[in-house]
């Protein structure tokens, strides 16, 4: 345990280059709420709904899967440590949050959520805490579930069988965004569409064997440590919630 902590120390002290991918995605980022509040109010706006969407009912404890979304910046910077892979998953996200700014530009839309949660208990203040944080505008196609299938699809390149893990993952925080009434199943569905395309342009030309063997070996373990990070995070939410 000692040496695989010792070695995993050893990965985060290697310098990672800032290159202009990452400087172009964080100037990206903020442009998601211009759109939602410049762009979409007074737009006829659509909502893709289908029976799916009828079928699922709003369940606040969903919220935790959903904020899970925290973890698509936290397993690249946790167990891409290749260079090469962490600057190509860098740009597939680019990819898809270019791609995706130009579908609400053309097809604005608006979630389904309600206008308040009825209720107590910690799941339903934090989906509160959600829809506070979030507007209502750019559903589709989902973004929260691109980048989550992104994260995954490139862990996978290091370590097929964490890869597979975290698809499961990505798929679980998809239908949570259809619980939580953030997104219609459409919009989850095309998201990892989305995730998908961005993903076989972008990581195409990474090769599996090209990954040290060092970081296949520790890649389940980093995936843990990013996991345990947010859950110390939902932590701190609850001792929030509970104390203030």
């Amino acid at each position: 345990m000692r040496a695989a902590f010792s070695d995993a120390m050893r990965l985060f002290r290697r310098p990672q280059p800032v290159g202009w991918p990452l400087v172009a995605l964080f100037l990206v980022i903020p442009f998601y709420l211009v759109i939602g509040w410049e762009y979409i109010p007074g737009r006829t706006l659509n909502r893709p709904e289908t029976a799916l969407d009828a079928m699922l009912p709003l369940s606040p404890a969903w919220s935790v899967v959903y904020g899970s979304l925290f973890l698509a910046a936290l397993l690249p910077a946790f167990v891409l440590h290749e260079p090469l892979l962490f600057r190509r998953t860098i740009l597939a996200y680019l990819v898809a949050w270019l791609a995706a700014y130009a579908v609400f530009l053309a097809y604005p839309t608006v979630c389904p959520r309600p206008a308040r949660v009825d209720g107590d208990g910690y799941f339903v203040w934090l989906l509160r805490v959600i829809y506070g944080s979030d507007h209502r505008y750019n559903c589709f196609p989902s973004l929260h579930v691109a980048q989550c299938f992104i994260a995954a699809l490139a862990c996978r390149v290091v370590h097929r069988r964490l890869g597979d893990v975290l698809l499961v993952w990505a798929a679980l925080v998809g239908l949570s965004t259809a619980y939580t009434k953030q997104h219609y199943a459409a919009d989850a569905v095309a998201g990892a569409g989305l995730a998908f395309v961005s993903a076989a342009i972008m990581l195409r030309g990474v090769r599996e064997d090209a990954i040290p063997a060092e970081l296949k070996r520790l890649a389940p373990s980093l995936a843990v440590a990013a996991f345990a990070v947010y859950g110390i995070f939902i932590g701190i939410l609850w001792a929030i919630y509970r104390f203030a």
